[in-house]
C-alpha cells in the first residue's frame, strides 16, 4: 500500500468496502437465523432480534431433540446422503469418462440419450407410478436409484476428462492397462477437483430432499428422513400462534412466553439444524470447488 499511488489506494479501499459489503450480505442471513433460534421467542416473533441475541436460551433445540423418531430419521438422512453421494460421483465419473473414449460403441448416441433427459420431464404422477412399478416405494433404495444418474454431473465429468491429455491414457494402455484400470488408477486421481464439486452438489441434494419421502414412503415411517420429520414439525407449529391467540385462559402461556414455542422460533431452529451440516462440510471441499466447476464447464 505504501508504494501505491493515491488513485490506486482509493480503488483498493473502495474494492475492500464493496467486497466487505457483499460478504456481510451473504453471511448475515445465516447469522440472523442462528441468533433468532437462541433468543427469547416472543422477541423473535415480533422481529426484535436483528444484530445480537437477546435473552439467550436453548429450549428450541431441547424441544427438537425430544421429537419422537428424530434420531432415527437423522440416521436415514446421513445414510442416504453418504451412499447416494458415493454412487452418484462414481457413476457420473465413469459415464463421463466412457463418453470420451472412441472405443465405446455408439457413444454419441448414448450421450445424447442421457443428455435429453435434462430437458424433458414426465411429471410427478408418472414418476411415482414408475417408482411403484419398479418396487421402489416403501424401500430405502427409492432414495438412491432415482438420483444416482444426473446428466448435468455426467456432462461436467465428460468435459473435464476431455481436458486430460490423451497421452496419459495411451501410455497406460500400452503398458497393458484395461478400461477399468485406466479409470480407477489413472483418471480418478486426476479428476479429483470435479469429483469434489459433484460430491458437494449431490450431497446437498440428498440431504435436503424430502419430497421423495412424502411420495414414496407411505407405509414405512421407519424410513422417514430428518427433513421430512422437521417439515412435519414446522407444519404442526404453524397453528401454534393461532392457538395462543384464541385461548381463553392464556395466563399460563404468557407466563412462559420467553421460551414458549412459536412458529418463527421453530422455523429458525429447524433451518439451523438442516443447514449446519452442509456449512461444516463445505470448507473441506472449497479448494476443489472453483477449479472443478470452471474446468468442468468450459471446454478449451
Amino acid at each position: 500500500m505504501d508504494r501505491q499511488s493515491v488513485g490506486d489506494k482509493f480503488i483498493s479501499v473502495i474494492t475492500y468496502i464493496v467486497y466487505a459489503f457483499f460478504a456481510f450480505v451473504c453471511a448475515y442471513p445465516f447469522y440472523y437465523i442462528i441468533i433468532n433460534s437462541i433468543s427469547a421467542n416472543n422477541l423473535s416473533e415480533r422481529g426484535k432480534v436483528l444484530f445480537w441475541p437477546m435473552q439467550v436460551h436453548f429450549k428450541n433445540y431441547e424441544r427438537m431433540a425430544n421429537i419422537p423418531g428424530l434420531l432415527d430419521a437423522a440416521k436415514i438422512s446421513v445414510l442416504r446422503t453418504v451412499i447416494g453421494t458415493i454412487l452418484t460421483v462414481i457413476i457420473a465419473a465413469f459415464l463421463g469418462y466412457m463418453f470420451t473414449r472412441d472405443t465405446m460403441w455408439k457413444r454419441k448416441l448414448w450421450f445424447r440419450f442421457v443428455a435429453v433427459t435434462m430437458y424433458f420431464n414426465a411429471g410427478i404422477i408418472p414418476w411415482v407410478l414408475c417408482m411403484r412399478n419398479l418396487g421402489l416405494n416403501n424401500n430405502f433404495w427409492g432414495y438412491i436409484f432415482p438420483m444416482i444418474i444426473q446428466p448435468f454431473y455426467i456432462i461436467l465429468c465428460k468435459t473435464y476428462c476431455e481436458s486430460v491429455p490423451r497421452e496419459l491414457q495411451e501410455a497406460a494402455e500400452i503398458d497393458g492397462a484395461g478400461t477399468l484400470r485406466v479409470f480407477f488408477q489413472i483418471m480418478l486421481p486426476v479428476i479429483k477437483p470435479i469429483l469434489a464439486t459433484i460430491a458437494i452438489f449431490a450431497a446437498v441434494n440428498q440431504w435436503n430432499a424430502f419430497q421423495d419421502n412424502l411420495l414414496l414412503m407411505t407405509n414405512r415411517r421407519d424410513l422417514d428422513t430428518l427433513q421430512y420429520k422437521l417439515y412435519q414439525y414446522i407444519t404442526q407449529a404453524n397453528s401454534l400462534k393461532a392457538l395462543i391467540s384464541n385461548t381463553t385462559n392464556s395466563s399460563a402461556i404468557l407466563a412462559g412466553l420467553q421460551t414458549a414455542a412459536t412458529a418463527t422460533a421453530i422455523r429458525m431452529s429447524v433451518t439451523v439444524v438442516v443447514v449446519l451440516p452442509v456449512m461444516m462440510i463445505y470448507p473441506f471441499f472449497q479448494r476443489y470447488f472453483t477449479k472443478g466447476i470452471m474446468i468442468g464447464a468450459v471446454k478449451g
